[in-house]
């Protein structure tokens, strides 16, 4: 796999850092000043095309009490394992 691009790179290791927490490409892109369709489209292309993450659908309660739905990113075990380092 060829070399991670600067932001993509920042994703990745952001979601390794979070571990398994809860986390939407929103939140990501909040967290690393990113715009979240750069988020949307580094996660697309960079990962989970490659199997390194996926969308889980999920729902979340809304302050008001109403419910939405949400794709949650999380890293697949191949994306836990993946090393950006490691020579191709």
């Amino acid at each position: 796999m060829a070399k991670l691009s600067e932001n993509s790179r920042k994703v990745f290791d952001y979601m390794i850092s979070i571990g398994d927490t809860d986390v939407t490409a929103n939140d990501i892109a909040t967290a690393l000043g990113l715009a979240p369709r750069s988020v949307n489209g580094i996660i697309t292309q960079a990962f989970q095309k490659k199997g390194l993450m996926e969308r889980v659908p999920a729902e979340v309660e809304n302050p008001d009490g109403t419910h939405r739905g949400v794709k949650l990113i999380k890293l697949t075990a191949e994306g836990k394992s993946f090393d950006p380092d490691a020579e191709e």
